[in-house]
């Protein structure tokens, strides 16, 4: 199988749209679109935003070969004068985003690049399949570590993941989410999110006992020793084998830390008795980890049940995200300058949620005197407001609902990424974008957070901007 170039992960139409502004003499146009989504998946209160290191990484790397241009000549669509064009292409315009790992809420632009049309359009489908993808599964992390109340959370899902790049780029999306590592090998090695793992069942079954093969692994791997209990009878056997391994292998050795693992059956059922079973032993410090299928609804309501359960393993749903899994962001054309002035755009649709925003923009979240997120503010890029005066916002659909702050501080949102084609950003650590999320997750009032019937988040326009889309729609 041939190996693809990344800047080849286009949509036709994009080209053949590029194809056609050169063509038309329009490639030096200046344009602004903004990256934006519509819905929180899982009828959730916030979103996790995620993957710009992807971005930029791309960004920085692109360019088209002798190959794909070859390809493209083969389609018979392009003109030779815009294949040419594309041989010495880069992205030369500008990039702003939210950083990674920021809280983001509907309608507001994540992203905004400002490019002349050819760039602007050519990097449109990679920058919604990475922010779709990779935002998608840290906020599903983020969802399944809070229903966990803090205990540990590990991303095994890579064997049922919609492919390679999917189960890597996810088992980092989901770290940076709020999961505590990952079984993706490659996660580790590529994106530095921390891998382990123990056995599989075929481990039990290939020895003649499931007490010899706990054994054989406590011997291996004696500071890092998870007994997979159910593979015959989890209570009967397992887990009374599991505690003579501990009491032959480990103890003696003044091992303190070891865990068993349940991947079926009634996980709260069995984990009470386990436990129960273990402290009898006198393994009160035996951690006890479950598997198989777990989803935040369901950790939430083991915990609620009284489950002793210390860890939680978590694949398929999380990184598939199978609840909902497609976030939907979406890339809009909102402005284009003509003789340096920026003119904005609008679409306009029946259904009320897919008319835009228009203008370039700034976007600023308001926090209470508690440092909780109160509302975001989008204004024009160059709009002049006082922050140090109390602000009012209004809602854009009820605008006789407002409120005011009198002691509250404000955060701009969007930073430039790239300017000119030249990146900007100091790009933290993956570490540091997972303490960045947990901080912003903190900064959220809990009634936001709930699963059912999460607090509505305020997104409003500035009295400016909102008199500008009223004026642009009434000018149909």
């Amino acid at each position: 199988m041939k190996k693809y170039n990344e800047s080849m992960i286009i949509d036709f139409y994009e080209l053949t749209m590029a194809n056609g502004y050169f063509q038309e003499g329009m490639q030096d146009q200046i344009v602004y679109f903004d990256l934006y989504f519509r819905k929180v998946p899982d009828g959730g209160g916030y979103a996790i935003y995620a993957g710009l290191e992807t971005i930029i990484k791309y960004i920085e790397d692109i360019k088209f070969t002798e190959s794909d241009i070859e390809y493209l000549k083969s389609k018979n669509t392009f003109s030779d004068e815009f294949l040419e064009y594309l041989k010495n292409f880069k992205f030369q315009g500008d990039i702003y985003s939210f950083k990674e790992g920021s809280i983001m809420f509907p309608n507001e632009p994540i992203i905004t690049v400002k490019a002349n049309l050819i760039e602007a359009q050519i990097i449109e489908t990679f920058l919604l399949q990475t922010v779709n993808h990779q935002s998608l599964i840290a906020t599903k992390a983020s969802r399944m570590k809070y229903a966990a109340k803090g205990k540990t959370i590990l991303e095994m899902g890579a064997r049922r993941a919609h492919g390679i790049s999917s189960s890597v780029l996810g088992a980092r999306a989901a770290y940076i989410g709020g999961v505590d590592g990952t079984s993706n090998v490659a996660a580790d090695q590529i994106h530095s999110v921390p891998a382990g793992g123990t056995m599989a069942h075929s481990w039990v079954q290939l020895f003649d006992t499931e007490l010899e093969a706990f054994e054989a692994y406590a011997r291996n791997y004696p500071n890092s020793s998870t007994f997979l209990v159910d593979t015959y009878d989890t209570l009967k056997s397992g887990v009374p084998n599991a505690i003579k391994a501990i009491k032959n292998i480990l103890v003696p050795k003044k091992v303190d830390s070891f865990a068993i693992r349940i991947d079926s059956g009634d996980l709260t059922y069995l984990s009470k008795q386990a436990r129960k079973m273990l402290d009898e032993a006198g393994l009160n410090n035996c951690k006890i980890v479950v598997s198989n299928s777990l989803d935040e609804r369901i950790i939430s309501t083991l915990l609620s049940q009284g489950a002793p359960i210390d860890l939680f393993g978590v694949g398929e749903r999380l990184i598939t995200s199978k609840s909902d899994p497609v976030f939907g962001s979406v890339y809009k054309l909102v402005a284009l300058e003509q003789d340096n002035k920026i003119i904005p755009k609008i679409k306009i649709s029946d259904n009320i949620e897919k008319i835009t925003t228009p203008h370039f923009k700034k976007v600023y979240r308001i926090y209470s005197e508690t440092n909780k997120a109160e509302a975001d503010l989008i204004t024009i890029y160059n709009e002049k407001i006082d922050f140090e005066k109390p602000l009012t916002i209004f809602d854009q659909n009820d605008t006789w609902k407002q409120k005011t702050y009198d002691d509250y501080s404000i955060r701009e949102m969007l930073i430039p990424i790239f300017l000119k084609g030249k990146k900007v950003y100091d790009s933290p650590s993956i570490s540091e974008i997972r303490e960045f999320a947990k901080a912003e997750l903190e900064s959220l009032w809990d009634e936001v957070k709930r699963f059912d019937f999460p607090h509505k988040y305020y997104v409003d326009l500035s009295k400016i901007l909102w008199e500008t889309k009223q004026k642009l729609i009434n000018k149909r």
